[in-house]
């Protein structure tokens, strides 16, 4: 309720408004239309089964709008991704450890969802997969995960969303007081703050190279040149996320906690002046060929909606709600494109980052953008049922 007063009344004009316009809540009509456009889940174009941290990203969503209504339709579609990858033991069917792929652990907390939801041990055999390779990941020197095995001693911000929040489920379901996991989950995020956070601004870098032997580190803290949005996004969901798990009685639940809010008071200070949203490259704001990008704004409304609901964020006098709002309004009117047909269309998203290559500005203003990419419609749908919580 109290947030609800601080809502402007130009805000609730605009929410108004919208109401009229679209019946549908925007989280269900963006899921809607990933259904009405049979996406595939668990399968290429060609119809093979291929395990993507994208559809990782999509299922949460089917989960989460499927425990605010109770439709089983996208509970069915969620399952349905999920059986598409794995066989009646829970085999995965497109797994190789030997990549060494944090990205792969993305699908895991759809593992626990399903396994909580049917009882059925081949979801719990396809989580503890994944858990196994948590033991065996490579890490640098000081205890990291390396991101992936072509990438020797890097931890990216990209990799915390894929790793921690199925890391700290996991433990929390099956190891509670497994003090050493809850240990090594703080470890990850106590490294990539150390090596990656720029104090002036409190952003923090798309990664770092332990070894710093790659061509974009930094000799001293072997931190990547530049701040790239969607990094910085699936950081601050992982935290949130982590913490839903994370036991509070541990001295690193305030630590993470307060990992979040200095980073999210530094997002909110990075906003967009006109529109709210987000820079693509974000340490260049205005910067020639840089723009607003839609996944990474997304990513931050939910962050600082998620945030003051659960009241790891105090609302700095209004300032993180306004921000939101803002931010979501724009996310609203420059990103979803409804058709004639009902369905809506997700633009702005960018389609990859990447810290293989040289990782300068001139790399992440030249790759293209995708419509309806999950890695955007995903967390659109984790904003919009937070706000739709207001």
């Amino acid at each position: 309720m109290m947030l609800s007063r601080s809502f402007t009344a130009l805000s609730l004009l605009w929410l108004q408004l919208q109401s009229a316009t679209a019946a549908t809540p925007y989280s269900q009509l963006m899921l809607d239309s990933v259904i009405a456009r049979s996406t595939p889940l668990g399968l290429n174009a060609a119809g093979k089964v291929t395990t993507t941290y994208e559809h990782g990203v999509i299922e949460r969503a089917l989960q989460m709008v499927y425990n605010v209504t109770g439709d089983s339709k996208y509970y069915n579609y969620q399952k349905k991704g999920v059986d598409n990858i794995i066989d009646s033991n829970g085999k995965l069917l497109d797994y190789d450890l030997t990549v060494y792929t944090l990205d792969d652990m993305r699908l895991g907390q759809e593992f626990l969802h399903l396994y909580r939801m049917t009882g059925q041990a081949k979801y719990k055999n396809a989580a503890d997969t994944l858990r196994k390779q948590i033991n065996v990941q490579p890490r640098n020197s000081e205890g990291g995960y390396w991101h992936r095995n072509v990438y020797p001693n890097q931890m990216w911000l990209d990799g915390q969303y894929m790793l921690n929040p199925f890391y700290a489920e996991y433990t929390s379901i099956f190891q509670p007081t497994n003090t050493t996991a809850w240990n090594d989950i703080l470890l990850q995020y106590q490294l990539i703050h150390a090596h990656t956070l720029n104090t002036t601004s409190g952003l923090l870098a798309h990664g770092y190279d332990g070894g710093k032997t790659a061509s974009w580190a930094d000799p001293v803290t072997g931190a990547a040149p530049h701040v790239w949005i969607r990094a910085l996004g699936w950081y601050t969901m992982s935290l949130l996320d982590v913490l839903d798990y994370f036991p509070p009685s541990h001295a690193g639940f305030a630590e993470l906690k307060g990992y979040f809010t200095s980073c999210m008071e530094a997002v909110r200070a990075a906003a967009d002046p006109a529109t709210g949203g987000w820079w693509l490259v974000m340490d260049q704001p205005g910067r020639d060929k840089n723009y607003i990008e839609s996944s990474g704004t997304a990513m931050f409304v939910y962050s600082f909606l998620k945030g003051l609901r659960v009241g790891y964020l105090t609302g700095a006098s209004g300032k993180d709600l306004a921000a939101a709002e803002k931010a979501y309004q724009y996310m609203v009117k420059q990103f979803v494109k409804v058709a004639a047909n009902g369905t809506a269309d997700w633009l702005g998203t960018v389609e990859v980052g990447s810290l293989g290559g040289k990782a300068d500005y001139d790399y992440y203003v030249n790759v293209a953008l995708r419509t309806n990419d999950l890695k955007g419609i995903g967390p659109f749908v984790y904003a919009s049922v937070e706000y739709e919580r207001l």
